[in-house]
């Protein structure tokens, strides 16, 4: 039986391919996922007691002991010489596997992210709920801590981050940046909320709004003068709205769309998509700037409409996903074949319409 390399070997091999996840699977190679694409990393299949001792060698015992109470676990692992990765170990048919996800050691400045101007705007915000959307992968995780680092550049003040784990380490700047880790330092992301109102902050980053406490605090914390940004796993601006009010019972969601309208800055949808112009993916986004339509759109629950209002409301910072989808297909940076998987109106891209783009 062929032995495997030492876990250390496949996570520098992923990151000098330029991969942002190295996946562990039993009766499969290793795989590192480069462009978006899974590569091997061997050519032969590893056995279920070989991935669980490459996955149970990176972790101490109280994780451990974490996962086998919990049978999922989400954990910092820092590779000497290589860098920071973002695990999640998890049983699959009874057995273990793990993702590690790729963590630069420097966070990018955002100007070098692809994002239209909107998001630098958001970045002078004093107060309000900010969201920054995305399927897993997408770069959601990137964008937020850009957007800590440009805003702890601006003002003097303290940001408060809950994270799960943490994955980029941020340095203090004009702000004091006080990062919190679920599990290590505070038992949930909404207990965390909770004590974080206590904590003098300025801003509030919460790594991802997942059930309905923590939303509840968050539009709270946003009612009473914080800026609050977050995540949520949605492609786009209506579906992010439709998640937070179906989070919620019938009874309150009134309630709801009242808070949301007074509160909701801005909501930033982001897909990452193969390049036509060279290796890589390119960053096509969507972004719903909060204009005093959408408000009132909000506050009645009309969200059928808000498609129609940030196609009125570019002055404002809104684009939808077709604006930049055609923007970049207009500049050769994504095939037709992309832009059809991912538009919201497909009639927009017809070949008169777009002229001669790369189709393959």
């Amino acid at each position: 039986m062929t032995e495997p390399r030492e876990i250390i070997d496949y996570l520098r091999e992923t990151t000098e391919l330029g991969g942002s996840d190295l996946h562990l699977t039993v009766d499969a190679p290793p795989a590192a996922r480069v462009d978006g694409t899974l590569r091997g990393l061997e050519d032969y299949p590893l056995t279920a007691a070989q991935v669980r001792d490459l996955i149970l060698d990176t972790m101490n015992e109280t994780q451990r002991a974490t996962l086998e109470d919990e049978w999922e676990l989400d954990y910092a692992l820092e590779a000497r010489g290589i860098g920071r990765f973002r695990g999640n170990v998890h049983y699959c048919r009874q057995h273990i596997e793990a993702v590690y996800r790729f963590i630069p050691e420097e966070i990018p400045d955002l100007s070098t992210l692809g994002h239209y101007q909107i998001l630098e705007e958001i970045c002078h915000l004093q107060h309000g709920l900010v969201l920054i959307t995305g399927i897993t992968g997408s770069g959601k995780t990137t964008t937020l801590a850009s957007m800590v680092k440009r805003i702890a550049g601006l003002r003097s003040g303290t940001i408060i981050t809950l994270e799960d784990p943490i994955e980029f380490t941020h340095k203090h700047n004009s702000s004091l940046i006080k990062q919190r880790e679920i599990g290590r330092d505070t038992k949930s992301f909404a207990r965390a909320l909770r004590q974080c109102l206590r904590q003098d902050p300025d801003v509030i980053v919460v790594g991802e709004l997942r059930d309905r406490e923590s939303m509840q605090i968050a539009l709270t914390a946003a009612e009473t003068g914080h800026l609050v940004l977050s995540t949520l796993h949605t492609v786009d601006a209506p579906k992010s709205i439709e998640r937070i009010m179906d989070v919620f019972p019938p009874d309150q969601q009134r309630q709801i769309a009242s808070q949301l309208s007074n509160v909701l800055e801005a909501v930033v949808c982001q897909r990452l998509l193969p390049r036509a112009d060279g290796p890589g993916r390119v960053l096509a986004t969507e972004a719903m700037r909060v204009t005093s339509g959408i408000e009132v759109c909000l506050r009645e629950r009309k969200i059928e409409q808000l498609i129609g209002l940030m196609e009125i409301g570019r002055k404002e910072g809104c684009h939808t996903i077709d604006d930049c989808l055609e923007t970049l297909s207009l500049n050769n940076y994504i095939t037709i074949s992309e832009v059809r998987k991912h538009c919201r109106d497909a009639r927009r891209f017809s070949p008169e319409r777009l002229g001669d783009l790369p189709r393959s």
